[in-house]
């Protein structure tokens, strides 16, 4: 037991300790060098008739690299935080949470692109009324089938990146809303002091059952959380909204706002082409684009009048 007591101590050292440890080690080796060394001159000089090369002492020297080694670890261990930072921690973790739900929005607009064309479909179809309307539906589907059948493939994509995004965005969530309460940082910050444990090493998690934010300590079985529901150890955080709040929410979304669902198909296109023609322009100046072909043409502007 005490085997892996000091082998969970020795993983969980710090870059500042290493730092420290390897800069004095290498000025203690040349100092014991030094030691052995002068003992020798010492003991055999007044005997005679023993001499070294002339050159061992500065085997012996401590370099300027060494001192300013020793000394850079020796100010960063005086800055050196030994219980960590669960401030730190959160605002880590939440940066990697931001970071895949980006990832996962990246996912779901391809992959809702992909299936834009069932948005299509639903419009021409709810605006069929008559016989002749219906025949008109029956035969764009006939001949575009193709084009606007969805796979499952892609259904699963579109579903496993939508709880991938609240997966994430919760976790990003709950870790930013505690990172800003310092009465909930103090009280894990102290479970990191109180366990003897560093948190830079602990494991962070939020839990959507528990509706907490657990820091679990490592080297122990032990772990502090925060509530997250305004309940009793909550330190007054209540963050949970409910569906119709978080719908509305998205509703005013730009995401929401720029959408073929809020848009409609014809705008949702209308729009993409806008910009491709301020991208186009960019490139080129100002230019019209065929949408039966796809040419583009040079847009030439009036010249001014000119006076004789």
């Amino acid at each position: 037991m005490i085997l892996s007591l000091s082998l969970l101590s020795s993983v969980a050292h710090s870059n500042e300790l290493d730092d420290l440890i390897n800069a004095s080690s290498a000025i203690v080796n040349q100092i014991d060098r030094g030691i052995k060394l002068a003992g020798a001159g010492y003991e055999y000089a007044s005997a005679g008739g023993t001499l070294s090369s002339g050159q061992l002492a500065g085997t012996a020297h401590i370099s300027t690299a060494q001192l300013n080694a020793y000394n850079n670890a020796l100010s960063n261990m005086a800055n050196y935080e030994a219980y960590g930072s669960v401030q730190d921690l959160l605002e880590t973790q939440a940066a990697t949470e931001l970071q895949l739900m980006d990832d996962a929005l990246d996912t779901f607009t391809d992959v809702v692109v992909d299936m834009i064309a069932v948005v299509e479909v639903a419009e021409i179809a709810a605006e069929a009324e008559t016989p002749d309307d219906k025949a008109e539906v029956q035969a764009y589907v006939v001949e575009n089938e193709a084009t606007l059948s969805i796979t499952q493939e892609e259904v699963d994509t579109y579903n496993q990146s939508l709880n991938d995004i609240e997966e994430h965005a919760n976790n990003a969530s709950a870790y930013l809303g505690v990172a800003a309460n310092a009465e909930a940082v103090d009280f894990l910050q102290q479970g990191a002091e109180n366990n003897n444990s560093n948190a830079d090493f602990a494991t962070l998690s939020y839990d959507a059952n528990q509706q907490w934010v657990k820091v679990a300590y490592q080297g122990t079985n032990n772990a502090s959380a925060v509530y997250l529901n305004g309940q009793g150890g909550s330190f007054n955080m209540n963050f949970y909204l409910t569906e119709a709040e978080l719908l509305t929410a998205g509703a005013q979304s730009e995401l929401y706002l720029t959408g073929p669902t809020a848009l409609g198909f014809l705008k949702q296109a209308q729009a993409e082409l806008g910009k491709t023609q301020e991208m186009l322009e960019e490139k080129y100046g100002k230019v019209s684009v065929n949408l039966t072909d796809g040419t583009i043409k040079e847009i030439e502007e009036d010249e001014p009048n000119k006076k004789d």
